[in-house]
């Protein structure tokens, strides 16, 4: 029963008992809009129902409502409704969007200015979309997208949410970042983090089926970028190799299926501005074989894609771990 002003000696209709005691109960029949509505001084201490599948808002105007008036408004469409502050002043703790079957209570605390208790306080739909997404808050509830790997959430008010990804604090410590399974003539990995100081892969089970090497090759590129010299103790040679198309990894001379162990570190793999990015080896094979090598790459951005190279005939196992270094 919409408010009104009794008169001394005003007899009711048992319709409009009925009605007010729906109404002090928080019942009574709902006014159904199905599009946008600005609110009337007649709704005040009525139900107002959207029914609408499209976006709606209700607008609520001042001068229309006495201190202490209520509206109920439920959204029964599915289309979410916007609870909008016209020339009143609408506040709430909760959220003014109210997604289907979600419903709340316009409370007025003066002819201008509103309350707005919102029953389940969700609001619009989630604004996240990807796996490890953060649901935060700038001036309005927001996304904050998933941090690269090995990334952590740092405090910032510079930032618009307050919080940001970044590379952890200096302090040491090694992360994981890729699992690498060896397999064929050629094994390529990518899209790891580069956030680290340093990049180092450790290798261990690693096999060919013959006598041969196994090289590594950077960014994909195929040009004669990559030099190494290295120093074995087969021999007691230390070897200059001339410019090639990858550098090695480790090097076998023993005919049979040959098992290796080591470790490649990358310092300042992620660097842009230098153009040769250095490489070291350290290696030991079933072989009694040695190797200690240390190579170049001529590569201005920063390594994020790794090839692993046998020749044409041999074929190779076992597992790379790769880690990010600070």
């Amino acid at each position: 029963m919409a408010k009104q002003t009794f008169t001394v000696g005003q007899v009711l209709t048992a319709a409009q008992l009925t009605s007010l005691q729906q109404t002090s109960m928080g019942g009574g029949a709902a006014s159904a809009k199905t599009a946008s509505y600005t609110l009337v001084a007649a709704d005040a201490g009525t139900t107002i129902s959207m029914t609408s599948t499209s976006a709606t808002t209700i607008t609520v105007n001042t001068g229309l409502f006495a201190a202490g008036d209520t509206v109920f408004i439920q959204n029964l469409g599915s289309g979410n409704c916007t609870v909008t502050a016209g020339t009143a002043t609408v506040s709430t703790a909760g959220s003014t969007i109210l997604p289907t079957n979600d419903a709340g209570i316009l409370y007025f605390v003066s002819t201008g200015v509103a309350i707005f208790y919102d029953f389940i306080q969700t609001g619009a739909v989630s604004p996240l979309t990807t796996k490890g997404d953060l649901y935060t808050f700038s001036t309005s509830d927001t996304r904050l997208a998933v941090g690269a790997d090995g990334t952590t959430l740092v405090a910032d008010s510079s930032e618009a949410t307050g919080l940001k990804w970044a590379a952890p604090a200096g302090g040491g410590g090694m992360t994981l970042l890729q699992t690498v399974t060896l397999s064929g003539t050629s094994t390529t990995t990518s899209s790891f983090s580069t956030a680290y100081k340093s990049l180092v892969l450790h290798f261990f089970g690693v096999t060919t089926t013959i006598n041969g090497q196994i090289t590594i090759r950077v960014n994909s590129n195929t040009g004669n970028n990559y030099g190494d010299a290295f120093l074995s103790d087969a021999n007691n040679t230390f070897t200059i190799n001339a410019p090639a198309s990858s550098f090695r990894m480790l090097d076998y001379n023993v005919t049979g299926t040959n098992y290796s162990s080591g470790k490649v570190e990358f310092p300042e793999y992620a660097n842009t501005s230098a153009t040769t990015k250095a490489a070291i080896v350290h290696q030991a094979n079933t072989a009694a074989r040695r190797t200690f090598n240390i190579a170049y790459i001529t590569e201005t951005t920063a390594i994020s894609t790794l090839t692993f190279l046998t020749g044409s005939t041999p074929t190779m196992g076992g597992t790379v771990l790769i880690y990010g270094v600070n």
